[in-house]
């Protein structure tokens, strides 16, 4: 690893349904690419796999610096409901990152 890599702790859960490590790897390889892209400094994620009835409920609670977020998606299948997470955590990032940036500018103007 270089030296200004970025260390990023995904933990995934299993809840009512069958522990998989492929479900697991998954999760953990979308969640913490993801989060690569926009984290900067030490990050932890806890990911939560469920089944609901018929619906399969992927879950994330991310802690990044002073920054808090969670996300969830269903889906009847868990990996789109993986993919659904991945998005709208995407989402999430991006909005909290333009945010700071526009804090930043308003301070320099």
């Amino acid at each position: 690893m270089s030296d200004n890599a970025v260390d990023i702790n995904v933990d995934v859960t299993f809840r009512h349904t069958e522990s998989t490590e492929a479900l697991k790897e998954y999760a953990t390889e979308k969640i913490g690419n993801c989060l690569l892209k926009y984290a900067k400094s030490e990050t932890e994620a806890h990911v939560i796999l469920s089944v609901e009835k018929r619906d399969h409920v992927a879950e994330v609670n991310v802690h990044w610096q002073r920054f808090d977020l969670s996300c969830k998606a269903i889906d009847t299948d868990l990996y789109a409901a993986i993919d659904k997470l991945v998005d709208t955590l995407v989402a999430q990032l991006r909005k909290h990152k333009e945010k700071l940036n526009d804090k930043r500018s308003a301070r320099a103007a």
